[in-house]
């Protein structure tokens, strides 16, 4: 097994001087990491280096054709963001503001890839994604994967003012109050104005837009029968008789009216939804996943029933449906099978990814590796073997907020980076090393 891992391709932090996340400077093999770096399912019970040359398998893996820099769950950090982006080598940071960057000449070649949860309650999901528009604006290659935070924003702000549904309309106030700070970000950005609120209905009217109405609580259970089982439904139903007690009072100590909350939606709705809103570009450009060469990128995971079609139809098949389930019929996206890419954390609950599934994407499809977030780690990326499947987990905890939570210090930094050479580099403010997989060089 390999033991020097490959320092040709590490990359070079241009302006790291400007962020205050601690980056690795020298390179490990990921494998000898072992329990914060790899990791194994119930199915492997034999040593490391021998179950990776099983899941890596005899056949040349097929990488990017570009350098591909994965970074996701950013959660609404711009700095955690900027940070991630010095720490891949694409961007060199020249100053202080936002705005205070331009690409490297390997961030010009390479591909930008933004795995999900971009939203959250903060600290400013505004200003993340000004700072990605300002990436595309100098000329990157950026693709954006739909996160749950993202879709759940989504189809939420979609419902306020909708045609009543009974099957989505508690969506808004599910969101509960996480979406209160950026509901509040809005106001703060583009509601100040005295005539804000000019044109916006009486309390007890946006109230009647905003929540659900009482026959929802018979009406969706029989409706969500079809697609739902009866524990999930009445989990559903119970979380939202919680939320609905504390909207409110999460609003006033925003200091929120309900009047400036419908208002807030609204001006999300133009700003997200119009076609020249200034954020249309986020929703517009967003894929389900995206396949590059062995690898398969999502949010959160894979099942068998995804497995199946991907190895039957593709990653553009379950895209093009992806768009059609979420403007047509959100419900029928967000409660059916298609949503487990963005959610599934491989629990018991959530559908399973068998052998079955594994050897549908690597026999029919050439698939070798799953690369996601969505579970989020304390000590940099880590490898899972599942059920034969080599898995690159990415959710490094950058957030503040949960960094916070979790007892982390500092501006969470992290990228993960895919070669063209045959490397996949793990780069985080919590790990003191490089972690570098070379697949070629373990089978050897």
């Amino acid at each position: 097994m390999q033991r020097q891992p490959s320092q040709k391709y590490l990359p070079k932090y241009k302006g790291a001087s400007w962020i205050e996340a601690s980056l690795p400077e020298q390179a490990q093999v990921w494998m000898l990491g072992k329990q914060l770096s790899v990791k194994k399912d119930r199915y492997h019970s034999a040593a490391y280096a021998e179950e990776m040359r099983k899941a890596i398998g005899p056949d040349p893996w097929d990488w990017p054709k570009h350098t591909l820099y994965f970074i996701s769950d950013v959660h609404a950090d711009a700095d955690a963001f900027i940070a991630s982006l010095v720490a891949s080598g694409g961007i060199a940071k020249t100053g202080a503001q936002d705005k205070d960057f331009k690409l490297t000449r390997e961030g010009a070649k390479a591909r930008f890839l933004i795995g999900g949860d971009c939203f959250d309650k903060g600290p400013s999901t505004l200003r993340l994604l000004r700072v990605i528009r300002l990436l595309i604006d100098r000329g990157a290659d950026v693709k954006l994967l739909a996160g749950n935070h993202d879709i759940r924003m989504l189809i939420g702000m979609k419902s306020v003012g909708a045609e009543p549904d009974p099957r989505t309309d508690h969506f808004f106030i599910r969101m509960g109050p996480k979406m209160v700070p950026f509901l509040a970000e809005i106001r703060e950005h583009y509601l100040m104005g005295k005539n804000a609120l000019r044109d916006i209905p009486n309390t007890r009217e946006c109230r009647r837009k905003l929540y659900p109405p009482k026959s929802w609580f018979r009406e969706f259970p029989q409706l969500a029968a079809w697609v739902m089982p009866e524990a999930t439904i009445a989990r559903e139903v119970k979380r939202l008789r919680k939320k609905m007690k504390v909207f409110e009072a999460d609003c006033e100590r925003a200091g929120l009216s309900l009047r400036m909350v419908y208002a807030a939606a609204k001006k999300w709705q133009e700003l997200f939804l119009h076609p020249g809103g200034e954020y249309a570009w986020f929703f517009q450009n967003m894929k389900l996943g995206r396949r590059e060469g062995s690898f398969i990128f999502v949010h959160a995971g894979i099942d068998d029933r995804m497995a199946r079609l991907i190895s039957e139809k593709g990653m553009k098949h379950i895209n093009r449906e992806f768009r059609k389930q979420m403007y047509r019929d959100p419900f029928d996206f967000y409660y059916g099978p298609m949503a487990n890419i963005i959610r599934t954390k491989y629990r018991p609950v959530d559908m399973p990814l068998t052998r079955l599934g594994v050897k549908l994407l690597r026999n029919k499809s050439a698939v070798h590796a799953i690369v996601h977030g969505h579970r989020n780690l304390l000590h940099g990326q880590r490898v899972m073997l599942r059920k034969g499947m080599v898995n690159f987990e990415c959710d490094t905890t950058l957030d503040r907020n949960t960094r916070g939570k979790e007892g982390l210090a500092g501006t969470g930094a992290a990228v993960t980076i895919f070669r063209p050479e045959g490397i996949v580099m793990g780069i985080s403010s919590d790990y003191p090393f490089i972690k570098v997989f070379e697949p070629a060089l373990i089978n050897h």
